[in-house]
């Protein structure tokens, strides 16, 4: 299991932003910081997937969750109206900064391992979406309805791999099951409801998570079943990405991932 270590009073890199502590940024950044984070996971994956049709597959995905994070990162700019776009949200943040999911940073793994973490999440996020499509907020409500379409298909193409691997050779079936124990104590993060989500809730632009959770479970355990796969048990839960405390693998993420803007400040194309 990951330790999530504490990373309390590490300093600013040159050239990072503050972002406005306010909950509707937060709320908005959350969702925002989960795309980003899980996109780049899935980029990784380019030119190195088991099959051609699968490697435009999870770049496909990704550029999804990109989508959707570059929409978000422009929404809680204008909602914060400080002057940041979406490039400095991307690229100008300090790790402690971030606020997605543990799951979504957890590393590739093997195959088995990118599956059951996307389908994890995808079950999760396509009721979120399709929920968030009534928000108060009509620039969310927008881009929940775009959302939700792209989160059918990740959770169904997802959901068959975890079939197939997990009811398919010794193998297949013993790399699926590992990755399933590894990833579960992440997933009681999705449902997780504070003071950011309380705020969104009661204003009418966010909705409960918590209130997903029976439907996820179903899901999860109608698709574990087909995969002959066990449904681990509910037991204590890593937290923290939240709030900013991540895994040791965050760090390496945000230094790929923000390599040049930390290199050449400013630069255009």
């Amino acid at each position: 299991m990951t330790h999530v270590p504490s990373r309390e009073g590490t300093a600013a890199m040159p050239g990072s932003i503050q972002v406005a502590p306010s909950p509707p940024v937060q709320y908005v950044l959350r969702r925002a910081d989960d795309a980003l984070i899980l996109g780049h996971r899935l980029s990784e994956w380019c030119g190195h997937a088991p099959m051609m049709e699968e490697d435009m597959a999870l770049a496909n995905m990704g550029l999804d969750l990109i989508g959707q994070a570059r929409s978000l990162y422009a929404h809680a700019g204008t909602l914060e109206a400080a002057g940041h776009d979406e490039d400095d949200f991307a690229y100008r943040r300090d790790e402690r900064a971030y606020v997605n999911l543990l799951l979504v940073e957890q590393p590739n793994g093997d195959f088995a391992a990118t599956m059951l973490r996307q389908f994890l999440y995808a079950a999760f996020a396509l009721p979120y979406w399709t929920a968030m499509m009534a928000s108060r907020d009509a620039t969310l409500a927008a881009i929940a309805a775009k959302a939700e379409k792209e989160m059918a298909y990740h959770l169904r193409h997802a959901g068959e791999w975890v079939v197939r691997l997990g009811d398919g050779t010794g193998e297949s079936h013993a790399r699926a099951a590992a990755a399933l124990d590894a990833l579960w104590p992440y997933t009681g993060e999705m449902f997780a409801v504070d003071a950011v989500e309380r705020a969104a809730i009661e204003a009418g632009e966010g909705i409960d998570p918590s209130g997903l959770r029976p439907g996820w479970r179903a899901m999860v355990a109608r698709v574990l079943a087909q995969a002959t796969l066990a449904m681990p048990e509910d037991g204590w839960m890593q937290q923290g990405g939240r709030q900013g405390r991540h895994s040791e693998h965050m760090g390496y993420l945000l230094a790929e991932l923000q390599h040049v803007q930390r290199s050449i400040p400013g630069a255009v194309w």
